[in-house]
């Protein structure tokens, strides 16, 4: 082979090369350019690009597919869902907001209210009550019954009266202080159990979620008194069915320097980005920009508002790698509530194939 031929046939391959980084950069990356988002559709589909097979197949979803926890407490969770495609990402956020069950204050019996806020203002604070039931006790109130059932819903009880504390300094101003029960709270909602209710939960086991959410105000000879009574509903019937006060996704960034940065300029480009994305390091006696922590990123434009920076940081999302939050009401744990989502996803998917199978009978 001549010498020519050699340099042809390298500068073909490094040609190849740079053509396939192009497509896989297409089919994997979201880029975030100066004026606007690029590869935003997904492109990796079967037959969109030649050598790449795009096909789906379970034992390959099953390879690439993974859910990491980051984090979670009490009532937040942050995870990371790996080798799913945004459609399917933006089904399971659905599935948390609107169809986990939880148990709402639906029907509130009135007997007396002499407050300033009116009845329905009144029924409709309680309603947003996070109570904290764990609804796969409970089973779905049957329509047209009014009571409902032991095994279908929880009673509440709200009696309260405001009066003059005889006991209250002479010089007091505060009203907490000039009066007796003036702030109705969650705390002053009774649970009344029915049937074998106190068995299965215990004599504290069903209740707000929080004792010191405020209801109504009160002065002296104004009064409430009613009833609750709780059912088990969905989010996307009412929002005080939803189980989550947010669930959100976003995609993992993903920054590049496309050259050394050094001195003056690696300092300044660390302030273009949230604390801890971009660290100045000490290199061979030099300071220099090193990407930290890309996941702390948050989409900002800041760079490119300076010309000798904004060339100097390839910027984009990973396409098929989600970060979840998912912060809970409170009425279940974050971790439950991510288990049942999945659970009514894969029974949706159970009923859609099982759908097609019979479609597919009715036409042989």
């Amino acid at each position: 082979m001549t010498e020519r031929s050699k340099v042809t046939t390298n500068k073909m391959a490094a040609t190849s090369k740079s053509n396939t980084n192009i497509i896989e950069e297409k089919r994997t990356r979201v880029l975030l350019k100066e004026h606007g988002l690029e590869n935003v559709n997904s492109t990796d589909f079967p037959g969109n690009y030649a050598g790449y097979d795009d096909s789906w197949s379970q034992e390959k979803f099953e390879k690439n597919f993974r859910i990491d926890i980051v984090r979670i407490t009490e009532s937040e969770m942050e995870f990371d869902m790996v080798g799913i495609d945004a459609a399917l990402a933006n089904a399971f956020r659905r599935i948390l907001l609107a169809e986990v069950p939880t148990m709402a204050i639906e029907k509130v019996y009135i007997f007396n209210n002499t407050s300033i806020i009116q009845d329905e203002v009144l029924a409709h604070r309680l309603g947003l009550i996070p109570i904290k039931a764990d609804p796969r006790m409970f089973e779905y109130k049957q329509e047209g019954d009014e009571n409902g059932s032991p095994e279908d819903t929880v009673e509440f009880q709200l009696k309260i009266k405001c009066t003059k504390n005889p006991n209250a300094p002479k010089d007091a101003t505060d009203p907490d202080e000039l009066y007796r029960h003036t702030k109705v709270t969650t705390e002053h909602l009774k649970w009344i159990p029915t049937g074998n209710q106190s068995d299965l939960f215990g004599t504290d086991g069903i209740g707000p979620v929080e004792r010191d959410i405020l209801i109504a105000k009160l002065r002296p000879g104004q009064e409430i008194d009613l009833k609750c009574l709780c059912v088990k509903g969905l989010g996307k019937d009412h929002a005080k069915f939803s189980p989550v006060a947010t669930a959100s996704y976003r995609l993992l960034p993903e920054l590049t320097l496309t050259k050394p940065v050094e001195g003056e300029l690696a300092e300044r480009l660390a302030k273009c980005f949230p604390q801890g994305v971009i660290e100045v390091k000490e290199v061979n006696g030099t300071k220099t920009a090193v990407v930290a922590h890309p996941r702390r990123d948050t989409c900002s434009r800041e760079i490119l508002r300076h010309e000798d920076l904004k060339d100097l940081v390839k910027m984009s999302r990973v396409r098929d790698h989600f970060i979840f939050s998912v912060e809970s009401t409170g009425v279940l744990p974050p971790e439950t509530l991510v288990s049942e989502a999945i659970k009514i996803l894969m029974s949706k998917c159970k009923q859609f194939s099982s759908e097609l199978g019979q479609i597919d009978a009715q036409q042989t």
